[in-house]
């Protein structure tokens, strides 16, 4: 899981299109963070798993005592290059040492990234983040479920929707000429689906099936 997890953060194609990502999510993202803003505003927030820094500017309007950290090199070096005064680290959510105890009021792992770390290490981000968080702080993260849709994705072509034919269009041909690669992961990750109490660990269909995720 984490080497094939780390394979598809890493790749150019997805480089790339982290970079593009702006703003939020979707109306839940928004409504979550606005449900939070007063309580942490001006106060030191930690951004884990910041990508190429979609959720930067977001959470800077919060505080700007604000850290961002990433595991994926490529992935640090665009969020650096995008936000040049931004305090953006290359670190791993699994190991927070070189944070003192008690040091944000606000914790955030947006975009179900800690849904791509193997359910031990799930602990260790779960420990880390406790034990960083002033009392009282907030953990912010977002996550799939088993009754949810993406649990079990079947094979698809990844097309992101847009009202603009032309963009459609390079997408939908973008999306045919990634199809062979999709399919070969889609086969070979699928086999390493497993179902165990409470939880599953299961091929996602983003990123051309190149992810596994809890």
């Amino acid at each position: 899981m984490e080497e094939i997890n780390r394979a598809a953060w890493q790749s150019k194609a997805n480089v790339k299109w982290f970079a593009r990502l702006e703003g939020w999510t979707d109306p839940g993202e928004e409504a979550a963070f606005e449900s939070i803003a007063a309580e942490v505003r001006g106060q030191p927030i930690l951004d884990l798993g910041v990508g190429a820094g979609r959720t930067l500017p977001l959470l800077r309007k919060l505080s700007v005592d604000y850290t961002a950290i990433d595991y994926t090199p490529a992935l640090v070096a665009e969020c650096r290059k995008k936000y040049p005064d931004a305090r953006v680290l290359s670190g791993d959510a699994r190991d927070l040492s070189r944070f003192g105890a008690e040091t944000f009021k606000l914790v955030v792992f947006s975009f179900n990234g800690i849904d791509a770390i193997n359910p031990e290490d799930r602990r260790k981000v779960l420990g880390e983040v406790h034990r960083v968080l002033q009392s009282g702080g907030l953990f912010w993260f977002s996550a799939h479920n088993k009754e949810g849709p993406g649990h079990a994705e079947p094979f698809r072509l990844g097309i992101d929707k847009t009202r603009n034919p032309a963009k459609l269009l390079m997408r939908t041909l973008r999306a045919l000429k990634d199809a062979p690669r999709a399919a070969h992961n889609h086969r070979r990750y699928s086999r390493l689906n497993e179902e165990q109490d409470g939880y599953s660990i299961m091929n996602a269909a983003a990123h051309t099936h190149g992810l596994l995720i809890h």
